[in-house]
Order: structure tokens, then sequence, then C-alpha cells
């Protein structure tokens, strides 16, 4: 249709007459004149709806469901990944705050020792099985590691250096049957030798036979000459049983160390002694006593002046 002034005359006349009619059909309500018109119009294009609606409704239903789907997909996927990253993360974290932990401890037992070391970490763990309790260490003659060294950690005695590559180095721990280390006694200066059992206690033959020694008492490295291969001091373990004394020339002891050798992962290893021995000043501090609790119980008289102990006598 051009636009002619008749034309725009036609549009606003219809526009006049659909306000008109949707006015007389508000007013009119059930009874409006225009309903039958309505019904009418309804009878002849709802089936035509009906049918567009059936033809079409289920492919926008589909597209819908795929553009949701892949929409949930997406965002299901980068939520895997956020939570992935995260957990990755944390695990992470956790790992680092251990290391940091395990490293603080060691540099403080170096510190109060004055021990010069190496820092290093584990990288491999010997059979176990008949064979020997050794692990591998990622420094090596490069970083100034030789044989017969020093190893520890932040709890004590690791063990000694056996064999050096360039840039590893295998250590003997020291609850290997094969290994001997020369211990004192906390306090009483008592000697001895002790010995790997695996997974079971360290054995511990002290010199003197006769030496007063009870649970609970603590050993640290004796040292050795030109501290090759034990420096003094180093926190060995902790006495967990006593044989009975049987008068013979040494005295048999149980140790349990410090160390938790299955799970190693921060050590160093001692490249220069101490200046003078540390004595016992590198043994961690011993737990303060739990005081044991007392119950006081006060016994009230009753109105006849009679305990509940006497009222109880006279029911009987």
């Amino acid at each position: 249709m051009r636009d002619t002034k008749e034309s725009r005359l036609l549009l606003v006349l219809l526009i006049a007459i659909a306000f008109a009619l949707i006015t007389v059909d508000i007013r009119g309500g059930r009874n409006s004149p225009v309903d039958g018109a309505r019904q009418a119009a309804a009878a002849a294009f709802g089936p035509i709806e009906n049918g567009m609606s059936t033809a079409v409704d289920p492919v926008g239903n589909a597209v819908s469901a795929v553009r949701d789907s892949g929409d949930r997909h997406d965002r299901l996927a980068v939520m895997e990944k956020e939570n992935a990253a995260l957990k990755a993360k944390l695990g992470s974290d956790d790992r680092t705050r251990s290391r940091l932990n395990q490293l603080d401890r060691m540099l403080k037992v170096a510190g109060q020792g004055q021990y010069g070391i190496k820092g290093a970490q584990v990288i491999a763990i010997g059979a176990a099985q008949g064979f020997s309790w050794t692990i591998t260490i990622d420094a090596g003659a490069d970083d100034g590691i030789k044989r017969d060294m020093t190893v520890l950690n932040g709890d004590g005695l690791v063990g000694r250096v056996t064999t050096v590559g360039p840039d590893t180095a295998t250590v003997l721990l020291a609850n290997d049957p094969d290994f001997t280390v020369g211990t004192r006694m906390e306090g009483s200066d008592e000697l001895g030798f002790a010995s790997g059992q695996g997974d079971r206690p360290l054995r511990v033959e002290l010199l003197n036979g006769k030496a007063e020694v009870k649970k609970g008492d603590r050993l640290v490295t004796f040292g050795s000459q030109a501290d090759k291969p034990f420096v003094p001091g180093v926190p060995v373990g902790v006495v967990s049983r006593v044989d009975p004394s049987g008068g013979g020339l040494t005295r048999t002891l149980y140790v349990t160390p410090y160390v938790g050798f299955s799970k190693l992962d921060i050590v160093g290893v001692v490249v220069a002694g101490p200046k003078k021995d540390p004595r016992d000043e590198v043994l961690p501090a011993k737990p303060k006593p739990v005081p044991t609790p007392t119950v006081t119980v006060t016994v009230t008289p009753s109105a006849d002046g009679s305990t509940p102990d006497d009222t109880d006598g006279q029911q009987q």
C-alpha cells in the first residue's frame, strides 16, 4: 500500500474502530456483543494454531534442550575444572606447608647443634624385605656430599651416607640391622652402641652393666673421630624397655627412635660438624607432666543430724 493521504486516514479509522471494540468488549464482560465473533474466530483459527504448535514446539523444545544442555555441560565442565584446580592447589599447599614445617624443624636442630647441613629431598626408598633399609636423596658429590656423613631431619638421626654419585647419594637408615652408632644417655652420660632392628625398636647395649636406666630416658649420638660418620648430640630416641640386669658386662635397652623411617621427605646431610659437643642441647623439650585431678567428697548431714549412711542403717 502506498503512503497516501487516503491510506493514512484509513489506518487512523481502523485504529479508532479497534479501540472502540476493545472498550465495548471490556464493558460488556461476559455479555460482550463481540464475544460470539471471538468464539467464532477461535473455532476457525484454533486448530491451525494447535497444529502449528504441535509441529513447532517439539523442534523448539529440542533446540532449547540442546542449548540448555550445552550450557549446563559447559558450566559443569568449568566447575569440575575449577574444583580440580582448587583441590590440586590445596593439595600442593598442604604439601608445601608440610615441607616448610619439616625444613623449619630441621634448621632448628641444625642451629641448636651448630651443624653445617646441606638440605636434600628423598627421591627413592630401598627395599626393606630381607635387604637393607636405605633411601636415595637428590644431593651428591657436586653438592659437597661425601661418604660417611651424618644424615638427620627435624626429629633426629636418620642415618649415614654410604654411596655418593654426582647428583644423588644413598643413605643407610639407622633402623637397618647393619647400622651401629655410639650413643650417650642424657644426664648420666652412660655410653653404649645402638643397632637397627628394622621396624622394631633400636637395640642398645650399654657398656656399664649396672647402669641405672628407666623407661623414658633419652639418648643422643656420642660422635665419632673427626665427626665421621657421626657428629655428637643428634637425638636418637627414647628408652621404651629395659632388660633386667643379669650381672653381665653390658645392659640391653630397647629404644624407640625419634625419626619415622617410613615417612621421610626432607633431610639434611651434615657437611660441617660443630666446634664443640652440643651435649643434650638438641633434644626436644620434655613434655610437662599432666596433673592428676583430685576429687573431694563432702558429706552433708540430714535434718535429724544423721548422715546418709546412718539413715540407710536405720532403714535396714
